[in-house]
């Protein structure tokens, strides 16, 4: 044991247990270092996806850069239009909401053998009474025809045709041509309007 100096001085006092602060930048640095770690992954773990690899950052990057038929092409065209204007009302979920829109899925409108009746509501919008699913409706839908072409008219119909558990048939563009040339001066005044339609 070595002899303890009898004339060593001890500076500050003797060594006491308890805590010592950090200075606050190393704070600032960990946290910096933290948030740069987590936007990184963000940014290139692909959601931790084992089936995504670079230069693809998302399953969804890669399922937009595989080919698809013309009739996926056109019903994702649908369903873009869809989601840009009728979602804020009929919802994405197609269930529509009390007060604003009707529900689109299982809707006997939509699923119709013909689709020239709601043809003739995207078109022209509807202002009157309409019975959907056993609920009767009375609200005001805004005509679509100068903001849609045929084809993106017929796509968004052909989308909501087949979305939901809808099954009926796509829409063709030269259908929706016929609709429209069917000038109507005012929106169409509801369901029993509608029924003197054709499908």
């Amino acid at each position: 044991m070595t002899p303890v100096d009898p004339k060593r001085k001890i500076v500050g006092g003797e060594p006491t247990a308890g805590f010592s602060t950090l200075p606050i930048w190393l704070f600032l640095v960990f946290g910096a270092l933290a948030y740069w770690g987590a936007f990184y992954l963000d940014r290139n773990a692909a959601g931790f996806d084992d089936r995504v690899y670079a230069p693809f950052r998302s399953w969804d990057e890669i399922a937009a850069a595989n080919p698809v038929s013309p009739e996926e092409e056109f019903r994702r065209l649908g369903q873009a239009k869809f989601h840009q204007t009728c979602e804020l009302c009929h919802q994405a979920t197609g269930l529509g909401q009390e007060g604003k829109a009707p529900p689109l899925a299982g809707s006997e409108w939509v699923n119709a053998a013909g689709a020239n009746r709601i043809e003739h509501v995207v078109l022209n919008g509807l202002a009157g009474p309409i019975d959907v699913k056993g609920q009767q409706w009375n609200l005001a839908m805004p005509p679509w025809r100068d903001n849609f072409s045929d084809k993106e008219v017929a796509a968004i119909l052909t989308y909501i045709r087949s979305e939901w558990g809808n099954k009926a048939p796509a829409v063709k563009a030269e259908d929706v041509a016929k609709a429209r040339a069917d000038v109507h001066p005012s929106p169409m005044g509801g369901g029993d309007e509608l029924k003197r339609l054709s499908e």
